[in-house]
């Protein structure tokens, strides 16, 4: 079975993809988190396709996943 990082790189190279910087990926996966414990789980996966496809940097993608956490807490 491959770790993560193994399997993510096949993955990026069957699409033909660049793989992330790791600083970037611990970026995404904090996207991910902030994106199901805000929702749903499912929220994760689509929050960070959506990141992606608008071409916003990993950071700001975060950025923006944590207003809008910090907003439904005080609402």
């Amino acid at each position: 079975m491959m770790n993560r990082a193994e399997w993510i790189q096949a993955f990026a190279d069957a699409l033909d993809a660049a793989m992330l910087p790791e600083e970037e990926v611990e970026l995404v996966l904090s996207l991910a988190s902030e994106a199901a414990h805000g929702s749903e789980r499912a929220a994760a996966p689509l929050a960070c396709w959506i990141a992606g496809r608008s071409g916003a940097s990993p950071a700001r993608a975060l950025e923006v996943a944590r207003k809008l956490a910090d907003d439904a807490v005080r609402d």
